[in-house]
């Protein structure tokens, strides 16, 4: 287990993944630039996106309030570990959180991420699910977060945010439990990540490399702690395009499982050694002393 020097992260990155799908992206970037505490630096992890992607990206960065930058890889398949990976190479934040490019976040995502974040542990968020209703209601608006009432929505609890309430489910779920492990919403200590090699790169397909690093994390003395009633995000509906009950590394996560190894064998190192090549596109860059919203 990493230690740090203080309890609360100085500076945070947000890794948004995405794959394809632009608009929901935009959706994502620009709640992001509306928290009420701002990230140091968000990174796009793009699995291989067409031009379109990069073209929106672009665009947002002219304005964007922190530095927008867009780690990308040819498009080989379902490659997420190794996605995730490169963003995080690239990550200069104390801290990171990790959010999927179709989960739009409350408004005090972040502030309550940093608030529930303690030394020695992985803070794991929820999500809000909506039908086709929801998403497209949420879509259509300038709203970021929908309501307890609001129609198209699933998991009604999740909308609901109580930082008190959140602060006490915190600390009273720390421990070691692997249920409902998602990086669609998590927080790690940059050096945590650092500590274990980051995501296994062997997973490649749908599914399970969360569940992996989660288990090494475990095993390396890292606790998880729940984020209930705070750190609020809403999953924009989409059909899945793979089975949930079965992946092609279910292997690779029994192997996980029954050893005894906390770093990944094929993880982080090899970006942290190539920094400079972790970015695709590092001219989208644009430090927040230069952003100038466009007219």
């Amino acid at each position: 287990m990493t230690m740090h020097a203080t309890s609360r992260p100085d500076t945070v990155s947000v890794l948004v993944t995405t794959y394809n799908w632009p608009e929901a992206l935009e959706k994502v970037l620009l709640a992001l630039a509306a928290q009420t505490m701002l990230p140091h630096e968000v990174i796009v992890a793009d699995d291989g996106s067409g031009e379109q992607t990069r073209a929106r990206i672009a665009s947002i960065a002219q304005w964007y309030p922190v530095t927008l930058r867009h780690s990308w890889q040819p498009d080989q398949g379902f490659r997420a570990a190794l996605s995730r990976n490169r963003a995080i190479a690239a990550a200069t934040g104390e801290y990171v959180i990790m959010l999927d490019g179709d989960m739009v976040p409350h408004p005090s995502f972040i502030a309550d991420h940093l608030a529930a974040a303690r030394p020695g542990s992985f803070i794991q968020g929820m999500r809000v699910l909506t039908d086709e209703t929801g998403r497209d209601d949420l879509m259509a608006s300038d709203r970021n977060t929908l309501g307890f009432f609001d129609r198209g929505i699933r998991r009604r609890r999740h909308t609901l945010r109580l930082p008190w309430l959140a602060t006490l489910i915190a600390d009273a779920s720390e421990g070691t439990s692997l249920k409902a492990i998602k990086t669609c919403n998590q927080g790690w200590w940059h050096s945590d990540l650092v500590a274990l090699n980051g995501f296994d790169e062997r997973y490649e397909g749908w599914g399970r490399e969360d569940v992996d690093l989660a288990v090494r994390a475990v095993r390396a003395g890292i606790k998880r702690r729940s984020l209930r009633f705070a750190g609020l995000a809403t999953h924009l509906y989409h059909p899945e395009r793979h089975d949930g009950e079965t992946s092609p590394n279910d292997r690779l996560i029994a192997e996980a499982l029954k050893g005894d190894y906390t770093r990944s064998p094929i993880g982080l190192d090899s970006h942290l050694a190539h920094q400079e090549n972790a970015l695709q596109t590092p001219d989208l860059e644009i430090p927040r002393s230069r952003a100038v919203r466009a007219a």
